[in-house]
């Protein structure tokens, strides 16, 4: 015998995605950002979802001197803390290794 049980979904929560109803697998708070870390925005091409911004959040954590990543589907920008400038070909390695496109830093 097995049991199931099911998670009551409000009404409203008609969008999202695999992740979450808004669409993202994190809290979104914003965390402080450390004295002396540099923060880079990169715009990405490809994301669609919550799933899409952790895949791409957590190749991108990888690198040496990330302190954080934010990366948003809907605007398709990925904020980044670091303690240094991060190298823009490990970058787009570490996105390509997600499945998603690099554009480039956002100006």
């Amino acid at each position: 015998m097995s049991a199931q049980t099911e998670l009551p979904q409000a009404a409203s929560e008609t969008t999202g995605s695999c992740c979450s109803p808004s669409g993202s697998c994190h809290s979104g708070g914003a965390a402080e950002t450390p004295e002396g870390s540099i923060t880079t925005v990169y715009e990405v091409k490809g994301m669609t979802c919550g799933h899409c911004e952790g895949a791409v959040s957590g190749e991108i954590s990888e690198l040496a001197g990330v302190g954080s990543v934010e990366a948003v589907a809907a605007t398709g920008l990925v904020t980044v803390v670091s303690a240094a400038p991060l190298d823009e070909a490990a970058v787009r390695a570490a996105v390509d290794e997600a499945g998603y496109e690099l554009v480039g830093v956002k100006a």
